[in-house]
């Protein structure tokens, strides 16, 4: 009966390492998915977890500093590990607001169907772009790698957050660069639409350049976009393999 009430409490305390990517964390909360699939999902996870790795889990003194203080080390290390795919998705729609600046989509937003949050146009397209290489490639295998390495990494109950300072900067550059890449080529043809632009109103005072500007810049964009999407699959790979391997450094064990 004890081992059952273990085995019963060890789950739920690993459902909260889980449950934060499922259910904050892109590209899971771009599927419209029901909030009690997610937490079903992530307590038959947790369950499987638990019983491959017993020494880790349930048979763990995680009782040792009681049980609160383990959900809330179990909750903080489940968002350390979703933070990282959230800081690579939201380098992806800081890229993408940005072209819609420059391109005059600046009001054209999306209302996210999940999250009932509102995206930016261009940004959109990459964070789905960069959702269907994760599903299609080993994303899920490799979240599913990293939780099980988390078990014996920092076994249950003794969660906390390394601090690396340095680490998480240096992550967060990399995947802005990454990112910035994505979108560079259509940033320098925007950039040299308006250089274009610009001599031409010298020239010509008495056309209309805004109105010109924005039928120019909205035409090379919807030229550029899908080439340099379907251009840089190479960029979304290395973008989510840096996110993936970023998440473990972000928690340790006490």
């Amino acid at each position: 009966m004890v081992s059952l009430t273990d085995q019963a409490i060890a789950i739920l305390l690993l459902t909260l390492r889980v449950v934060p990517a499922f259910g904050f964390s892109p590209p899971f909360t771009l599927l419209r998915v029901p909030a009690i699939v997610r937490i079903l999902l992530s307590i038959a996870l947790s369950a499987w977890m638990a019983a491959a790795n017993p020494q880790h889990t349930w048979q763990s003194d995680f009782r040792q500093n009681g049980i609160a203080a383990a959900a809330i080390g179990e909750l903080v290390l489940g968002i350390g590990l979703a933070l990282a795919l959230q800081f690579a998705f939201a380098a992806l729609l800081t890229v993408g607001r940005s072209l819609d600046i420059q391109a005059g989509f600046g009001l054209a937003v999306l209302v996210d169907p999940t999250t009932r949050g509102q995206m930016p146009l261009v940004g959109t397209l990459f964070a789905y772009a960069a959702a269907a290489i994760f599903f299609a490639g080993d994303g899920l295998a490799d979240m599913l790698a990293i939780w099980a390495a988390s078990i014996e990494a920092v076994p249950l109950g003794t969660a906390a957050v390394t601090g690396d300072l340095g680490g998480l900067l240096g992550y967060l550059s990399a995947v802005f660069v990454i990112a910035c890449g994505l979108g560079g080529s259509i940033m320098v043809a925007l950039f040299l639409a308006d250089m274009a632009i610009a001599f031409m109103s010298r020239t010509l005072p008495q056309m209309n350049v805004l109105l010109l500007g924005f039928q120019v810049k909205a035409l090379v964009t919807l030229a550029l976009l899908p080439a340099a999407t379907g251009l840089s699959g190479a960029l979304f790979v290395r973008l989510l393999r840096t996110a993936l391997e970023a998440a473990p450094h972000l928690v340790t064990a006490r």
